[in-house]
């Protein structure tokens, strides 16, 4: 087996099509054709990104803290250490400023490069420093400012230009969000060995471009630097499976799109476990050469540990399913010359499927209890609350957000309607009719290593794992609606359109009129999107964070919700005890203690509580007292009732908070006193 995959790649890739021209002026003409028109495929997402975050936010007309206002919960955590290392009075200060915080938790010293992935935003910092000063020395004009008046507030000076920090953030997002599309249009062409292929993919992704991906609204968000390299590594290992690539250079281009995605987002080694599971079934169909399956999982291996010495041993990543499973996988890979013997495929497919997930879960349950790390332990706990009754402060947390929960229905008839979701059920079954024709499911034989559609049946199993995210979290649809655009590509696969016993002509027609039928469903949404404005303003929260810069002392301790502590701390710049990153056990602990301020408990212990963590001040709003008859259990009110059962029948805080606002008496929620309460949103209790 190994022989043969070694003699494939010496002699050209064994798939016909376009894709596979042997070397020549045509064939180079023909790749560099595509390497161009994935370029500028990236360039104009990266516009059409670009545009839309400009329309919704008026962008270009905030002052810079409103802007730092405009990026809510985890957004403004991240922007936060940028600005630190920007701000620093050298690079290396900055990044020491960041690995030894003290200010994200108080009371603690972490390291936020360990905790966050925070690598994206090293990266920018220590671009955008030399650039300015570059810039700077070069007498280049890289930001225009002026004055905008506000009605009613202050004037303010609102600058742009690549040479402005947010600008400089923002782009930098925007440029690595762009080449998704680059990406969705190789992976196209790849599986169809057709250009039409790659253009059917990108179109899919234009007209679906809501339900694919959120980086317009939230570009600081992790998944927006990390997905971009997760669907890259997947369009490297798609070419890798189908030209049953081995080489040294191979495996250094994979380590080079996992590294990335690994260190940008923490929920990377969830995705590549699922990558893991897809390329075991590829294997186990002997779709994947010997040599081949070896690259690819010492790429997976060495991607692991450079991502983790970098991450200064994130202990998260060795308690994930990601990390057994590269274990797993290659246990079956090199025990699988000595199952050679077995020709009755079922046999075959049981033996490694038991290997396979028998040291997967059984290393996963030895890392977490042997290590005994629980940073992920809310993650199954959030899966156990969705079949069964099970639910604790956490997972409603959670669960209580739309985008946690199960995938909407409105999701389904949207891909639907754009004809998405059917056009990739007809590609399925067009594959799988062909496929099946050509493979036995009963037995092996030793010329299914030389199958075709390695590559394909990776990424058709890669598409049912990302539903099944999808479906569970609606949140990570966007992995799901790229892989449906990359399976309608099949369509233009001249082998599942009838090969040879089908005019050229007849099947350009068919995929002529398939786009534009594509285009009638689908254009009406692009206008759309664009058609969304927008101006961002916050004068409630821009009044409190004058409060706090002009009253309190730059080592003030805040305590609140988690939203508002992040620009709390990246706007006034003053310490605080949580924040929105809640993939930590111990932040999860101290959250609640926190949100202890919404209980029923007794107001002289929720006191305590707050002394004991050096809080000074807690910023409450009247909102998260709220009531919710149709889903009580998702207020804080209903939600502290199923925590603390045994005070459920005492006066809520809530009640308490509001009560002395109102009235102004502090002697209800004495030792509480408040300090700020200019309106019907922020309150400031002093501890």
């Amino acid at each position: 087996m190994a022989k043969k995959a070694k003699n494939s790649e010496k002699n050209g890739p064994r798939h016909s099509g376009n894709f596979s021209q042997e070397s020549g002026i045509s064939g180079n003409l023909w790749l560099a054709t595509v390497v161009l028109i994935g370029l500028f495929v990236g360039y104009l997402n990266y516009q059409h990104i670009y545009t839309l975050f400009e329309n919704d936010k008026h962008f270009s007309h905030l002052a810079d803290f409103e802007r730092e206002m405009a990026y809510r919960t985890e957004m403004g955590l991240y922007y936060s250490y940028y600005k630190t290392i920007i701000t620093a009075p050298s690079f290396l200060e900055g990044v020491q400023l960041i690995t030894r915080d003290t200010v994200t938790e108080h009371g603690h010293e972490i390291n936020t490069l360990n905790r966050f992935n925070l690598y994206p935003e090293v990266i920018l910092a220590f671009l955008y420093r030399p650039f300015r000063a570059l810039a700077k020395s070069a007498n280049w004009q890289v930001e225009t400012c002026w004055q905008v008046n506000r009605g009613d507030l202050r004037p303010v000076e609102s600058c742009e230009g690549i040479g402005n920090p947010h600008y400089f953030y923002i782009t930098g997002v925007f440029v690595v969000a762009g080449t998704v599309a680059t990406s969705l249009f190789y992976l196209g062409v790849l599986v169809s060995d057709s250009i039409f292929g790659g253009i059917l993919s990108v179109l899919c992704f234009a007209f679906n471009h809501g339900e694919a991906t959120r980086v317009q609204w939230t570009p600081p968000l992790r998944e927006s630097f990390a997905f971009p390299f997760i669907i890259g590594h997947i369009a490297i290992l798609t070419y890798i499976i189908k030209y049953r690539k081995s080489s040294t250079a191979h495996l250094l281009l994979l380590i080079s799109a996992a590294v990335p995605a690994l260190l940008f987002w923490q929920f990377t080694q969830f995705a590549f476990f699922t990558q893991i599971c897809s390329i075991f079934a590829a294997f186990s169909m002997d779709l994947v050469p010997l040599d081949t399956a070896k690259t690819i999982i010492k790429s997976h291996l060495s991607a692991f540990f450079i991502s983790f010495v970098m991450l200064f041993g994130n202990e998260m990543m060795i308690a994930a399913l990601y990390f057994p499973s590269i274990w797993a996988l290659a246990t079956v890979i090199y025990i699988s010359p000595m199952l050679a013997g077995i020709r009755l495929r079922p046999l075959y497919l049981l033996i490694l499927a038991l290997i396979f997930g028998s040291i997967t879960l059984g290393l996963k349950v030895g890392f977490s209890k042997g290590l005994g790390i629980e940073d992920d332990a809310h993650i199954f706990d959030i899966l156990r609350s969705k079949f069964t009754s099970f639910a604790n402060f956490h997972t409603r947390l959670y669960t209580c957000s739309a985008e946690f929960d199960f995938i909407q229905y409105a999701t389904i008839e949207k891909l639907s309607s754009t004809l998405l979701i059917p056009l990739a059920l007809l590609s399925i079954g067009a594959f799988s009719w062909d496929f099946l024709s050509k493979t036995s499911l009963l037995w092996r034989t030793l010329e299914n290593e030389d199958s075709e559609y390695g590559e394909v049946i990776y990424n058709l199993v890669q598409l049912i794992c990302s539903t099944t995210m999808a479906v569970l979290i609606m949140r990570l649809k966007l992995f799901m609606t790229p892989h449906l655009c990359i399976t309608v590509a099949l369509l233009a696969n001249s082998k599942l359109l009838g090969g040879d016993k089908i005019a050229k002509t007849v099947r350009s027609s068919v995929l002529v009129g398939l786009v534009a039928m594509l285009a009638f469903r689908g254009i009406p949404n692009i206008r759309h999107q664009l058609n969304i404005k927008g101006e961002y303003s916050n004068p409630d929260q821009e009044m409190l964070f004058d409060w706090i810069q002009s009253n309190t002392k730059q080592d003030a301790v805040f305590a609140g919700t988690m939203p508002v502590m992040a620009n709390v701390k990246l706007t006034t710049l003053r310490p605080i005890v949580n924040h929105p990153h809640y993939e930590h056990v111990g932040i999860r602990d101290r959250t609640l203690k926190v949100y202890s301020m919404f209980s029923k408990k007794p107001v002289a212990e929720v006191h305590q509580t707050m002394k004991k963590m050096g809080v000074n001040y807690f910023i409450f709003q009247l909102m998260n007292c709220s009531n919710d008859e149709r889903k009580p259990e998702c207020v804080y009110r209903g939600m502290w009732d199923e925590e603390d059962p045994k005070n459920s029948a005492r006066t809520s805080l809530c009640d308490l908070w509001i009560l002395a606002a109102n009235s102004k008496d502090n002697s209800r929620i004495a030792p509480f006193k408040i300090v700020y309460n200019p309106n019907r949103n922020y309150i400031v209790l002093k501890i």
